[in-house]
């Protein structure tokens, strides 16, 4: 058994968002993965910009944090020079901050997948060569 998921901006937005165009896809993958999520600060951020006019949806994400089904195990000021590496290698992608930081927990958290919207993870590496196991919508 997967031991949690570790989750990307996209997936999260489009879960909240019943107007995204991977809502259904989301809802499908998150009712059928183990109830436990790790994501970092960075991604909180970018989900709560783009939640910016859905409070209903931010108020969803808050309930998650506070029951503990989303976990932040990643700290971005003790784990800053390998996220600033990843972000100097694959800046020609270009790989921004949150997944630089998404990429530095699935180093930390081996076994989980990355629940992912982001077509990128399939040209990032964790441990400078191992390929990222991830969960994306169908193309």
């Amino acid at each position: 058994m997967i031991e949690g998921t570790i989750l990307d901006t996209g997936p999260l937005v489009a879960y909240l968002v019943e107007k995204d165009d991977n809502h259904a896809w989301a809802v499908e993958t998150f009712g059928s993965l183990p109830p436990l999520f790790w994501t970092c600060e960075a991604v909180l951020t970018e989900v709560a910009y783009l939640l910016d006019r859905e409070p209903r949806a931010m108020a969803v994400l808050g309930k998650w944090l506070d029951n503990g089904l989303i976990q932040l195990p990643c700290r971005f000021i003790e784990h800053h020079q390998r996220v600033l590496a990843l972000l100097d290698r694959y800046h020609s992608v270009p790989m921004d901050f949150a997944d630089a930081c998404v990429v530095r927990m699935s180093e930390l958290i081996e076994k989980p997948p990355v629940l992912t919207a982001d077509s990128d993870f399939r040209i990032y590496r964790k441990n400078r060569r191992e390929i990222i196991r991830t969960i994306m919508p169908p193309e």
